[in-house]
């Protein structure tokens, strides 16, 4: 490959973005001044719960706070939150050529159509991110989870393919799937413990040990899965259990939790969720792209979803209540206690 540009140097964007560089690929990185500046000062730190600890120089890093004219990248990673969707598609079509492939490496479901819609004339792919990444400090992301990465598309598509070879180098594996949609909404389901994570105030792990913690997670699956049976859409199994058999593992007392879920509890002490670290800094979350998303889907079938629906008005009220709730309040919140 000839280069990449990563529109959205964030916890994401950085990770991926650097990976790619350090499988031998030229790499433009576009973020916000806050990430820029550490990245101009400290480089790029690299670690994961498998021992990978890589750091690319600041001098070794290509920076910009827009996507430059004349750039002509193989692939573009959408990396922005996911409200950012529309104004990062306006600007890349403005500076990309027509046909570029844009992947959406972005939490939710309906980033790439509502891209697609603002920018048609470049060529775009769903996708998504298994793991957990956290910024552990300024130019510093963390792998805390495992996973492959996916993205809609066939391995004749000359980008994906290539895109694909060069993760592989490093270790990172990419799925080429002809239909994500039942994989985004595998993932969503699972991005549902993100707003629990967020409010908890505690490292995913941890969270996950309290049972009242996982009977408010296993209540928000449940709620979307009843919509997603009734609405006759698919969803992947990305964990080892399936879906359903999931809610009842999360359900068990902690004792047998701790037994059963050994796998799932492959998290290391230092992994959060995304939102956590934008409730903590004052940014704007990803609550719509998660909860929302259950709610709209609820609305387009003449349901409610009250419980995803609080969900996400807790998570919007939090930056004025700002101290974390334990697990009996949470459950109290949405009237599961």
């Amino acid at each position: 490959m000839t280069g990449v540009l990563v529109m959205g140097a964030g916890s994401v964007g950085c990770f991926v973005g650097g990976l790619t560089q350090l499988a031998g690929v030229p790499v433009h990185f576009v973020g916000r001044p806050r990430v820029l500046a550490a990245l101009r000062k400290q480089g790029l730190r690299l670690t994961d719960q498998d021992g990978l600890d890589r750091h690319i120089p600041p001098l070794q890093l290509r920076l910009h706070e827009e996507p430059p004219a004349g750039l002509r990248p193989d692939l573009v990673l959408l990396c922005v939150k996911s409200g950012a969707t529309a104004e990062a598609a306006t600007a890349l079509a403005l500076t990309m050529p027509e046909g570029t492939p844009v992947i959406s490496l972005q939490n939710g479901i309906a980033n790439a159509a509502q891209a697609r819609a603002v920018a048609p004339q470049l060529r775009w792919h769903a996708g998504m991110v298994p793991f957990n990444i956290a910024e552990l400090a300024p130019g510093h992301y963390h792998r805390g989870t495992a996973g492959a990465l996916a993205a809609e598309g066939a391995a004749t598509d000359i980008a994906l393919a290539a895109w694909q070879a060069a993760l592989a180098g490093i270790g990172m594996r990419l799925k080429l799937h002809a239909d994500l949609a039942p994989v985004q909404w595998g993932k969503l389901l699972i991005n549902l413990n993100n707003p629990v994570n967020a409010l908890s105030g505690r490292p995913l792990r941890d969270e996950l040990l309290e049972r009242g913690y996982r009977r408010v997670f296993a209540a928000l699956q449940q709620e979307a899965l009843d919509l997603l049976d009734a609405a006759h859409r698919p969803v992947a199994q990305l964990t080892p259990l399936p879906p359903r058999r999931l809610l009842m593992l999360l359900r068990l007392p902690t004792p047998l939790f701790r037994l059963a879920a050994a796998r799932m509890l492959r998290i290391d002490a230092q992994a959060r969720s995304s939102m956590a670290d934008d409730l903590t800094h004052g940014r704007t979350t990803e609550i719509d792209a998660l909860c929302g998303e259950v709610v709209r889907l609820a609305k387009s079938l003449h349901r409610s979803a009250p419980l995803n629906a609080r969900m996400q008005a807790l998570v919007e009220a939090q930056p004025k209540r700002r101290r974390p709730y334990s697990p009996s309040e949470l459950l109290q919140a949405l009237s599961l206690s």
